[in-house]
C-alpha cells in the first residue's frame, strides 16, 4: 500500500544503495581510460562528482529515517569501504571524496526520527535528480559499450563489464521511474525477476574475478569459475520459474547460499586485496564494490524466507 513513509524510506534506501554504485561505474571507467581519451576519463570524473553530490544529499535526508536492516546489511558501506577507497586512490591517483562515506558510516547511531510532511517533496525532488543524472550515465555507458564493440574505443575494462553496470544503470532508472509513478517496490512479489538479474550479476562479478586475477593465483580461479558456473546454472533455473512458479522456493533457497558463499569469497577477496596478500589487477574498492552488491541481493533473499 502507498505512503508518504513508504515512498520516502524506499526512495532514499534505492538512493543510497545505487547511488554510490553508479559513482563507483564511474571511477571504474574514469580508471580504464587511456591517455588518447582523457577527454571520456574527465567526462566521467564529472559524471562521478555529480553523483557524489547526490549521494551526499542522499545521507543527509537519510538521518534516522532509514532502516536499521538497510544499514546493517552491509549494502551501504561495509567496514571495508573506506579503506578501500583511500588505498584505492593511491594506487591510481583519482580523487576520491571519503567524507561521504564518513557520514554513511554514522547513518546507524542516529535514533528514529518521524517524518515530517514536507520531506515528501524534498525526496520526490531527489529522486528526479537521481533520474536525470543516472539518464545521462546510461547514455556515456550505451555510447562506450557501442564505440568497443565497433573497435572504434580501447577501454582497460571489459566489454561485458561495461555492459554488466549499463544493465545496473538500467534497473535502477526503471526503480526511481516506478517509484515517482507511486508505484512502490515490492521486491518480494517480484521474487523471480530479481533472481534473475542478481544471479546473473553475481556470475558475471565471478568472470571478472577470473580474469583479473595474476595467472599464478590459481586456486582463487578455480573457485571464481565454479561460482560463475554455479550462478550461471542458477540464472538459467530462475528463468525457467517464470513459467512454472512451484520451482522458485527451491531455486531461491539455492540462490540463497550460493550467494552466502560467494559473499564471503569476496569478503576474503577484499581483505586480501587491502592487505596485499593477493596478486591481481583488482582494485581494492572493486572487490569491496562487488561485496556490497552481494550482501544487497542477500537481504533481498532474505526477507522471503
Amino acid at each position: 500500500m502507498w505512503s508518504r513513509e513508504n515512498f520516502i524510506r524506499q526512495s532514499l534506501e534505492l538512493n543510497l544503495f545505487f547511488g554510490r554504485i553508479m559513482k563507483e561505474h564511474l571511477f571504474f571507467l574514469e580508471a580504464g581510460f587511456t591517455p588518447k581519451n582523457s577527454n571520456l576519463a574527465q567526462r566521467a570524473d564529472n559524471l562521478k562528482n555529480q553523483f557524489t553530490k547526490l549521494l551526499a544529499e542522499t545521507v543527509a535526508l537519510s538521518k534516522g529515517i532509514v532502516r536499521q536492516e538497510v544499514l546493517a546489511s552491509g549494502e551501504v558501506v561495509t567496514p571495508y569501504t573506506l579503506h578501500a577507497e583511500r588505498i584505492t586512490e593511491f594506487y591510481t591517483g583519482i580523487s576520491i571524496d571519503k567524507s561521504v562515506t564518513q557520514a554513511e558510516m554514522m547513518l546507524q547511531k542516529y535514533p528514529y526520527m518521524p517524518i515530517v510532511p514536507m520531506m515528501e517533496q524534498r525526496i520526490f525532488v531527489l529522486n528526479n535528480k537521481a533520474i536525470q543524472l543516472t539518464a545521462s550515465v546510461v547514455q556515456f555507458k550505451e555510447f562506450l559499450l557501442e564505440n568497443i564493440l565497433a573497435c572504434k574505443l580501447f577501454v582497460n575494462n571489459y566489454s561485458l563489464l561495461i555492459d554488466h553496470i549499463l544493465r545496473e544503470a538500467k534497473l535502477y532508472l526503471s526503480m526511481l521511474h516506478q517509484l515517482q509513478n507511486c508505484d512502490l517496490l515490492d521486491l518480494e512479489s517480484n521474487l523471480v525477476e530479481q533472481e534473475i538479474f542478481w544471479n546473473r550479476i553475481m556470475g558475471e562479478h565471478a568472470k571478472f574475478i577470473r580474469g583479473l586475477l595474476d595467472p599464478t593465483e590459481e586456486k582463487l580461479m578455480d573457485t571464481a569459475n565454479d561460482f560463475a558456473k554455479e550462478f550461471d546454472g542458477l540464472t538459467e533455473e530462475a528463468i525457467k520459474a517464470r513459467g512454472n512458479p512451484s520451482m522458485l522456493p527451491e531455486i531461491t533457497k539455492e540462490s540463497l547460499d550460493a550467494a552466502m558463499a560467494i559473499k564471503n569469497f569476496k569478503l576474503q577477496g577484499t581483505e586480501g586485496l587491502l592487505q596485499c596478500k593477493i596478486k591481481s589487477i583488482i582494485l581494492p574498492l572493486l572487490g569491496d564494490h562487488t561485496l556490497r552488491e552481494a550482501n544487497h541481493y542477500l537481504r533481498i533473499l532474505k526477507k522471503t524466507r
